[in-house]
């Protein structure tokens, strides 16, 4: 699409107002109610649906990891055997003896299992443990 032929729609005013940005709106992207009230209060105002999709994906579990952040941050992240910690590269490096280590990485992709069992399968599958 040409600059031209987009001007039309960015002068389009009501393409900017079609969204009603509500808790129902927040729940359609991923948003819990309680999250929509937060952003309300960080805002001191109701958010646009632009910004109400930006908080959308960086509260997301691929982004923010909102679901298992209290189960990872129970896991070791230096120790003796530790050869590169837990955030220092893309993947933590245990020594397991004999000359041997292990390396370890998760990655959620957009499917996390705790909110879309289904899909989270295919993380499994197409995904890096």
């Amino acid at each position: 699409m040409t600059t031209s032929e987009l001007q039309p729609l960015l002068d389009n005013q009501q393409l900017y107002t079609e969204f009603e940005v509500n808790a129902e709106a927040a729940k359609e992207l991923g948003l819990t109610e309680q999250e929509f009230i937060k952003i309300c209060e960080v805002l001191q105002r109701k958010p646009t649906y632009t910004e109400l999709g930006v908080y959308s994906v960086m509260w997301s579990e691929h982004c923010s990891y909102k679901n298992s952040i209290l189960q990872l941050k129970t896991l070791p992240r230096s120790g003796g055997r530790m050869l590169v910690e837990a955030g220092e590269e893309n993947a933590g490096l245990i020594d397991i003896g004999g000359g041997y280590a292990i390396a370890f990485k998760i990655e959620s992709h957009n499917h996390p299992s705790a909110i879309e069992p289904f899909q989270g399968a295919a993380t499994g599958v197409g995904g890096i443990l």
